[in-house]
Parts: structure tokens; C-alpha cells; sequence
């Protein structure tokens, strides 16, 4: 008989694309997990993992099943969420996904709030890049992610929070003046000094100043910190988020421009499934992060609204 067991096996070597990997996420031996898998495979009268030279490979009927088998799984979480947090707002465990570009600039401000005012809340955090993120919450592996809006091709429900304004970093020294309004001409000739690949921000950054010349922008850093630091000392220039402002500029030899309008800039949201039954503790996260970072009353109370139809909606 089919079990949920083997499904959460054949998901996760579906997702790790081993053996060993995949039992170390379940917390058995490869042998069991193995055995597992040919038991499924017996059970549904198919080849399911292609095996042999070392390289474990999905069949076309296998990774078929592993992709039911995720929403399947994803949907018996939402289930158990249903019941564990049913008229009880923000406690137990919330599985948070959040971009490197953010979270150490609203965790800060966000984490003693929700401490206080949730104290039952149980946070498991993932920074990571979006594409993960999304692959995360699309396996039921993550409750709710805050990141740049929009996601290409989502199938998850999102709400818009706030917008982050970018300026453009440069050395002190630069000819530009502080007073200048820069636009994308400004940046002609200059040396981007850029994310790595995978972030959104770099892609942001690239679509705005039109690069398609990309040369000079393969390599990246993997923080905005290292990227500040390149700008410090003459090494280019970047486009750098208004809310990483206060953390990442204390150098004295970095100067910030602000652009003319309309400024480059991006959304920042919440994105959950929408078969989760805590769309109610998503909105009250959302509303305790605007109050944190002090964002505008007319986002606070449009969010405030969509928070008080949910939780009436969840009873």
C-alpha cells in the first residue's frame, strides 16, 4: 500500500538526486530509504530511479510521481497546520524564508517586535536566494517567504508590503555631486561592481541600468557588505537598497546619490501556498514588520484590513 513515508522519501531524492543525501534528510540509512523506494516502485508497477555508474536519475514516470507526491505532501502540512493553529494567532512553529538582501536589515527590527508580541511564536529562519526559497515553499518545506516582488511563474499568493527605493553608491571622491539626481546615463563607462549570480538584486540592477554588455559584471560578491567595501576603495560603483542604508553605509568613503524619478526600485512582499490555512498569521507578520521599520500608515492599514478579513475568513 501506498504511504505518505514513501512519498516523503522519493521527495527528498528527487530533490537531492542522492541516495545518501536524501537518507541524512530523513533521518534513516540509505539502505532503508532505498528499499523504501523499490517497495513504492512495486506498489505503483513502475521504474521509478534510474541506477547505475554512481548517478542516481528520476525516471520520466518518477519524476512525475515526485512532483504529485510535493503537492501531496505540501497539502497534508497545510492539513496539520489547520488543526495545530486554529484560532490561535502566530504561535507554534512558522518556517520563515527571507533573501540575503533583506534579512539583515529587517530582522533587526522585526524579531524583538514578534518576540514580544507573540511569545509562543517558534521562528525557524532560511536566508537564502529566491530561486531556493521558492523551491522550498513549493515543497512545504518553508510556511512563508519575504523577498522581491513579483515571482516569475508563481503559483503562490503574495502581497506587496512596502517599496525599497535604490541609490547609487559611489567612491567620496567621485565627480558627481551629492545634490546630483543620477540616472542610468551616469552609469555608461562605469564599473558595476555587483551581487553573484542568483540574486535579484544584480538582475534588478542590470535591468535598470541596461547592460547587456555584461563583461565587466560576471563576477559578484555575496554580500552587500563585500560589494560596499569594493565601492570604498575606488573599485566601481552599485546600485545599493534604501533599507540597507543604515546598516551597510558608515564608511566616509562611500557617497550616496539618489536617482531622478521615476527611481529604480523594488517591492517587497510576503509569498505563501495558497492551500495554507495561516493566511492570517502571514498578514499579522507582514503588519508587525511594517510597524517595526516604521513604513507608511496608508500600507499598515491596507495590510491591517486584509489581516482582519483573514482571520474572520479562518474563524
Amino acid at each position: 500500500m501506498l504511504t505518505l513515508r514513501q512519498l516523503r522519501y522519493l521527495d527528498a531524492l528527487a530533490r537531492h538526486g542522492n541516495f545518501v543525501r536524501a537518507a541524512e534528510e530523513c533521518a534513516i540509512s540509505q539502505p532503508a530509504l532505498s528499499m523504501q523506494i523499490r517497495d513504492l516502485e512495486q506498489e505503483l508497477g513502475a521504474e521509478l530511479v534510474a541506477r547505475g555508474h554512481g548517478v542516481t536519475a528520476l525516471t520520466e514516470a518518477g519524476a512525475e510521481v515526485a512532483r504529485r507526491a510535493g503537492s501531496i505532501l505540501s497539502a497534508t502540512r497545510d492539513l496539520a497546520d489547520c488543526v495545530r493553529h486554529h484560532g490561535k494567532l502566530l504561535s507554534g512553529t512558522l518556517r520563515l524564508g527571507v533573501i540575503p538582501t533583506l534579512a539583515p536589515y529587517v530582522l533587526p527590527s522585526l524579531l524583538p517586535v514578534l518576540q514580544r508580541a507573540h511569545p509562543d511564536l517558534c521562528l525557524d529562519l532560511l536566508e537564502t536566494q529566491t530561486k531556493t526559497l521558492v523551491s522550498e515553499l513549493a515543497h512545504g518545506t518553508l510556511d512563508l517567504l519575504l523577498l522581491a516582488l513579483p515571482l516569475e511563474k508563481s503559483e503562490f499568493e503574495t502581497i506587496v508590503l512596502f517599496t525599497d527605493r535604490f541609490l547609487l553608491a559611489v567612491p567620496a571622491n567621485d565627480p558627481l555631486p551629492e545634490r546630483a539626481r543620477v540616472t542610468a546615463r551616469d552609469l555608461d563607462g562605469r564599473r558595476l561592481v555587483l551581487l553573484e549570480e542568483g540574486h535579484c538584486l544584480r538582475e534588478q540592477a542590470l535591468i535598470y541600468c541596461e547592460k547587456r554588455d555584461t563583461t565587466h559584471t560576471k563576477l559578484g560578491a555575496t554580500s552587500l557588505a563585500t560589494v560596499l567595501q569594493m565601492v570604498a576603495n575606488g573599485y566601481g560603483a552599485t546600485l545599493l537598497p534604501e533599507v540597507a542604508i543604515d546598516v551597510e553605509v558608515r564608511d566616509e568613503r562611500v557617497k550616496l546619490l539618489r536617482f531622478a524619478e521615476p527611481q529604480p526600485q523594488r517591492q517587497i512582499g510576503l509569498a505563501w501556498r495558497p492551500t495554507s490555512p495561516r493566511k492570517a498569521d502571514f498578514l499579522e507578520l507582514g503588519e508587525i514588520l511594517l510597524r517595526a521599520l516604521k513604513c507608511e500608515q496608508s500600507h499598515q492599514t491596507a495590510l491591517r484590513a486584509a489581516a482582519i478579513l483573514a482571520h474572520a475568513a479562518n474563524g
